[in-house]
This record gives C-alpha cells, structure tokens and sequence, in this order.
C-alpha cells in the first residue's frame, strides 16, 4: 500500500459488498482494526460506512454492527431496504447506496488527497475516474482472489491503486470467537 504520512484520508465502505468480499475470503472484518490501520496511514478525515437496514423488522443481523460503528469512528450512511415483486412473481429486497456513497465521495474529495474505497463495483468507475480528475489518489480495496472475483476489471484498473482485501487479512480480521455464531459485528 503506498500513503503518505501528511495525505488526508477518507474511507468509504460499501458495506455488503466489502462483507461479501470477506466472506468470500473465509474472515470476518475487525472494524476497529481496520480504522486503526488506515489511521496509521496518514491523516484519516472521515470513514464512512453505507448500508441498508430492513426497518419493519424486529430484529435485524446487522444492527448490533451498525450501532457499534456508529459509537466507535464511522460515519454511518443508512437507508431502508425496499421490497417489490419481479416479474416472475418472486419477493426481492433491494438496498443499493451507490448513490449515497458517490454523493459523498464528490462532496468529500475537496478536502481529501486520497480515496480509499472499499467496494469491488464496477458502477463506480467513473465515479473513480472523476475524483482523479481533481487531483484526489483514488485506492480500491476488495478482492481478485474468490471466485468469482468480487472486483470489477474496470475499476480495478481505473484505481490508483488496487489493494487485495487477503492481504489485509492480519492486519484486518476478527479474532475468532467459539460462543459467538455468524454475525458480522467486531468484537468488543
């Protein structure tokens, strides 16, 4: 990974993609760990985590996550999941932030020298490209090495940098916990 010590940092996580990245990897993400780690890098401005939440039920997964991140460094950006019926009949719950998370990217990139987005999207290609544009380094981090790759080639090489999410692994994930089942929240 190439920072520099004085650059002014913003991460942007597109939540379920980088937890389907991971996943697809076998780990879980320390959320602590990995704002320590690009922290570390340079000056961190803001890191910001998108994700939907199904609000009509009593009980969602991801809001213990959801809560911590929000108590513990991170921006959150949430919006409700939205139910329809497809063409075949079947019941589909979609939740996309790409808007949101490329909103604030543009909104952000002004007081950033460098992009850190955690996502494997190919959507936000131009997104990407724009941002370099104004200067702004632009990091992509998600994965080549599932299968499939949760990358898209496009953004991939539009990306400053492109940084394999295995290789953050050490320095990134959960410690595995016996009487805990598979939640995605850090630990404690």
């Amino acid at each position: 990974m190439q920072f520099y010590s004085a650059e002014r940092l913003g991460l942007f996580i597109d939540g379920s993609n980088l937890y389907s990245a991971a996943r697809a990897l076998g780990f879980d993400i320390d959320y602590k760990k990995l704002l320590n780690l690009f922290a570390g890098k340079g000056r961190l401005i803001r890191a910001f985590y998108y994700t939907a939440l199904m609000e009509d039920q009593e009980y969602s997964p991801i809001r213990p996550l959801v809560d911590w991140l929000d108590y513990n460094g991170y921006t959150m950006v949430t919006k409700p999941t939205k139910e329809f019926t497809d063409a075949m009949g079947r019941r589909k719950i979609k939740g996309n932030m790409d808007i949101e998370l490329a909103i604030d990217v543009m909104e952000m990139c002004q007081y950033l020298d460098h992009v850190v987005l955690f996502s494997g999207d190919g959507d936000f290609r131009r997104l990407v490209e724009a941002v370099q544009r104004k200067g702004v380094r632009v990091s992509v981090v998600s994965t080549i090495r599932s299968q499939p790759p949760m990358v898209a080639d496009e953004l991939r090489r539009q990306a400053d940098v492109f940084i394999e999410l295995q290789d953050l692994e050490s320095q990134i994930a959960r410690a595995q916990q016996s009487h805990r089942d598979d939640r995605a929240y850090p630990a404690d």
